[in-house]
């Protein structure tokens, strides 16, 4: 069994922007810079034949380049707590395209339909129920922008888990159409 996900890869001025923007929260775990992304799709354990129907399926999507920018901060709540905080992307239509054809591959290669809502976002940081300060931190950080960038390519990755928290290792990548971008 494999662990994977679909994402976007930021370059590194917006990684380094987002990095800057990290700390003030005891006992948060913090993302690496080659932790940052933005996932499209969180697939799972599969195993190796729905993996190789995946890529199969990945490699029928085609959809033009973007522009993506990074605009604000967020968190996700577990129990009433906060468990991540983020960095926010300006939304896209054809963000979501790619996200919609990204799901439709999954689900051709088997995969179960996502029931979450897809909202756009870099994860910075995963907070344990001893983190504090994810409050000021918001609000420190509300205003984060980051370069710009665009898009030009999508991947499929692995993860793997460690003591050091997960390695995310890329298996494939697809580019975009840029004449439609």
């Amino acid at each position: 069994m494999t662990r994977l996900f679909v994402a976007l890869r930021p370059p590194p001025p917006v990684r380094a922007a987002l990095l800057a923007a990290q700390g003030g929260v005891e006992r948060a775990r913090w993302q690496s810079d080659e932790q940052l992304h933005l996932t499209l799709r969180f697939v799972g354990e599969v195993d190796r034949r729905t993996a190789e129907d995946l890529v199969t399926a990945l490699d029928g999507v085609s959809a033009p380049s973007f522009t993506l920018e990074v605009r604000g901060v967020g968190h996700f709540e577990k129990k009433g707590r906060a468990s991540a905080l983020w960095a926010a992307v300006a939304p896209n239509p054809a963000l979501e395209v790619l996200e919609r054809r990204v799901e439709r591959a999954c689900r051709a290669a088997g995969i179960a339909p996502e029931t979450r809502r897809f909202i756009p976002h870099v994860t910075l940081a995963r907070l344990g129920g001893g983190a504090v300060g994810a409050g000021d931190w918001l609000s420190a950080n509300g205003s984060l922008v980051a370069p710009a960038w665009p898009v030009a390519a999508f991947r499929l990755y692995e993860s793997r888990m460690g003591r050091g928290g997960s390695a995310y290792l890329p298996l494939a990548e697809w580019t975009l159409d840029p004449a439609n971008g």
